[in-house]
C-alpha cells in the first residue's frame, strides 16, 4: 500500500508544480505537462513487454528492484537541473511503475485466502486513491513553500521504506508457484470483455477530466478560488468509491464493474446535461469521481479471476489498456473542445462510458446464455 501510494503520488505531482517547475526549467509550461502526459504513454506502452520479460524472475527480487528505481529516480530528479535530466528520470519512474502494478496485484492477494482477495485489491486501490487526495496537494504545499525538488525528493523516503520491508519479509518463490499466479477461473472471452471495457471507460472518463476545471470556471460559474475545493471533493469521491466498492467486492465481484461503468456514464452525462446548475454540478462531479477508481479496481479484480494464462501478464495488458485509453480520451477531448465546447468533452466521454457499458452487459448476456465454460482455457 505504501509503495502503491508512492508510485500514484509521483505520476500526479508534476500537475501540483506545473508552474515552479517551468520557472526553474525556464520551459513552457506544456513541456512540463508532457512529463504527465509521457509518463502515461510510457506506462500503456511498456507494461505487457516488460512482465512478459520478467515472467520467470522472483517478485521479491522484481519488486525490490522496482522500488530501487523509483528511489534513484526520485533522487535523481529532485537534482534535475535540465528538463531533459528531469524527462528521463520520469520515464524510469513510469518504466518501474508500468511493472509495479502488473506484479503487485498477484503478490499481494496471494498472501491471502481467496475469499477475501476483493478487499486486498481494494486496500491497494485506497492506496493510490490517496496520493490524489493527500499526497499530491501536500506535495504542492511543500513545493510552494520550499522549492519543487523539496516533494520529488522526499518520494525517495517511502519507497525506501517498502524496499527495505519487502527484501526484508516477502517470500522468496516462483512466480509460477505463487497462489495467486493464475485467475481462478480462466475465460478469454471475458478478459477480452473487460478489457475493452475498460480501455473505453478510460477514454471516456479522461475526454472530459481532462478540461474539468474548464468546465467547472467557464459552464458551471464557479469562482476561481473555489475550484481546489472541489477538485478535493471529486478526490475525496473517488476514494470514498474504492472503500465501499473494496469492501463489497468479495460478494458482489460480476455487478461490480458494470455498476461503477454505469455510475460514471450517469455522472458524465448528468455534468452534460445539468452541469450549469451549481448544485446539479456537484452532486454529478462526486458521481463521476465516486467512479473513477472502481473502474479500474474492478476490473483489475476481474483479471485475478478470468485471466486465461498468467495473472501477472493479464494486469499487465489491463494496465497498459486502461493507460493508453488516458492518453486517448485527452487527445480526443481536445480534438472535440474547439467543435463543440467543454460540455461536448463530457458528452463525448458519457457515450463512450455508455458502449463500456454495454459491453460488459453484452459479456455477461453471452454467459449466462451459453454456460460458464464458453470460451475458458485451462
Amino acid at each position: 500500500m505504501l509503495a502503491a501510494f508512492t508510485f500514484n503520488t509521483a505520476e500526479n505531482l508534476p500537475i501540483g508544480l506545473l508552474e515552479l517547475i517551468s520557472k526553474s526549467l525556464r520551459v513552457p509550461v506544456a513541456a512540463v505537462g508532457l512529463l504527465v502526459t509521457g509518463y502515461g504513454v510510457t506506462v500503456a506502452a511498456a507494461s505487457l513487454p516488460l512482465a512478459h520479460a520478467t515472467r520467470t524472475v522472483p517478485r521479491r527480487h522484481v519488486l525490490t528492484g522496482l522500488l530501487a528505481a523509483l528511489v534513484v529516480s526520485s533522487l535523481v530528479a529532485a537534482q534535475a537541473t535540465s528538463y531533459w535530466l528531469l524527462l528521463v528520470a520520469r520515464l524510469l519512474t513510469a518504466l518501474a511503475q508500468a511493472l509495479f502494478w502488473a506484479v503487485t496485484g498477484p503478490v499481494a492477494v496471494g498472501l491471502f485466502a481467496p475469499e477475501v482477495r476483493g478487499r486486498v485489491v481494494g486496500a491497494l486501490s485506497v492506496a493510490g486513491s490517496l496520493a490524489l487526495v493527500l499526497g499530491v496537494p501536500l506535495g504542492t504545499w511543500l513545493g510552494q513553500h520550499s522549492d519543487w525538488q523539496v516533494p520529488v525528493a522526499l518520494l525517495a523516503g517511502p519507497g525506501l521504506c517498502s524496499l527495505v520491508t519487502i527484501a526484508a519479509v516477502l517470500p522468496t518463490s516462483p512466480p509460477e508457484a505463487e497462489p495467486a499466479a493464475y485467475g481462478t477461473s480462466p475465460d478469454t472471452r471475458r478478459f477480452g470483455t473487460v478489457l475493452a471495457a475498460g480501455a473505453l471507460s478510460a477514454t471516456g472518463a479522461f475526454a472530459g477530466y481532462t478540461y474539468i476545471v474548464t468546465f467547472l470556471l467557464d459552464v458551471s460559474g464557479f469562482a476561481p478560488n473555489t475550484v481546489g475545493v472541489w477538485l478535493v471533493v471529486f478526490g475525496v469521491a473517488c476514494l470514498a468509491g474504492v472503500g465501499i466498492t473494496g469492501a463489497l467486492l468479495d460478494r458482489f465481484p460480476h455487478a461490480a464493474p458494470v455498476t461503477a461503468v454505469a455510475t460514471q456514464a450517469v455522472g458524465m452525462l448528468g455534468l452534460f446535461a445539468a452541469g450549469t446548475h451549481q448544485v446539479a454540478a456537484v452532486v454529478f462531479l462526486v458521481l463521476t469521481g465516486g467512479a473513477l477508481g472502481p473502474v479500474f479496481m474492478t476490473a483489475q479484480n476481474a483479471m485475478l479471476h478470468c485471466a486465461p494464462g498468467r495473472t501477472d501478464i493479464a494486469l499487465a495488458a489491463n494496465s497498459g489498456s486502461y493507460n493508453a485509453g488516458i492518453a486517448a480520451g485527452a487527445a480526443l477531448g481536445g480534438l472535440v473542445l474547439p467543435l463543440a465546447g467543454v460540455r461536448g468533452t463530457f458528452l463525448a466521454g458519457g457515450l463512450l462510458t455508455v458502449l463500456a457499458c454495454a459491453v460488459l452487459l453484452g459479456g455477461r448476456w453471452r454467459l449466462r446464455r451459453w454456460g460458464p465454460g464458453c470460451g475458458r482455457r485451462g
